[in-house]
């Protein structure tokens, strides 16, 4: 009994929550831990870009996906979408979905459940300021450095959004100066292939050892090639929002 009365409280708290901010939230499901791969055993990966430095690499990143026919969900940084608004609208234009990365990236295992609701809430704003009203940002939020907490988490999920991280990380946003090389990272990726991975991949890359370059970017035909080749397909992460009611670990067909 109360765990139905848990239930039913979190459902109207959520169902308040879209009549008052028009903001969709992540179904009940989702939320109440931290979402590493998609729950299924069904042989999908989704493929997933964080944006927060620059946007060296995104028209390469669009054009492949583009002629690929690969879905994909952007994480951008509010601080991001500030500075590049153009970057989050090419984004919606090409019909990918775009989550939330906080706004200024900082380690939310240092900051008060007060100043994590702030960092998501600010981030919002700005990404639905560059955005424009060409597409609402989905319920999915991904910490700064996959740093979670249970009271940060229970934060976010409080505001709606899933904590949705990653299965693996390409490390290709490390760049030459740190060794990285798209072959590795490729290699990265499609070691990590498993039911229901999800892959981060980044756009962009820091300015630490040398100019900036955008490994994943010319990583991900190969990335993609290779999935398919092992017999995966890539699922677009918002089928995750239709699925939800499901209990048979199967993921909504039509997903490439």
């Amino acid at each position: 009994m109360n765990r139905l009365r848990a239930a039913l409280a979190a459902l109207l708290a959520l169902a308040a929550l879209t009549a008052l901010t028009g903001f969709a939230p992540a179904p009940p499901a989702l939320l109440g831990g931290e979402l590493r791969r998609i729950p299924t055993e069904e042989r999908v990966v989704a493929l997933t870009f964080n944006a927060a430095w620059n946007e060296t690499g995104l028209d390469t990143v669009l054009g492949m996906l583009r002629d690929r026919a690969a879905p994909a969900v952007f994480f951008p940084t509010g601080d991001f979408a500030d500075r590049h608004p153009g970057a989050l609208r090419a984004v919606a234009a090409a019909g990918h979905g775009l989550g939330n990365h906080s706004y200024g990236h900082p380690d939310f295992t240092t900051l008060t459940p007060d100043q994590a609701r702030a960092e998501v809430r600010r981030a919002d704003t700005a990404i639905r300021r560059a955005v424009g009203g060409g597409a609402d940002p989905l319920p999915f939020f991904r910490f700064p450095y996959s740093a979670t907490t249970p009271q940060t988490v229970a934060a976010v999920n409080g505001l709606g959004y899933a904590d949705l991280e990653f299965t693996a990380d390409t490390n290709g946003y490390l760049g030459p100066g740190h060794g990285m090389t798209a072959d590795r990272a490729v290699e990265r990726a499609l070691a990590a292939l498993t039911p229901g991975a999800v892959l981060q991949l980044h756009v962009g890359a820091t300015d630490e050892g040398g100019p900036t370059t955008c490994l994943d970017a010319e990583a991900l035909p190969r990335i993609i090639d290779g999935v398919r080749a092992r017999g995966y397909r890539i699922i677009d992460l918002r089928t995750l929002l239709r699925a939800q009611g499901r209990s048979d670990g199967r993921v909504p067909a039509g997903s490439r």
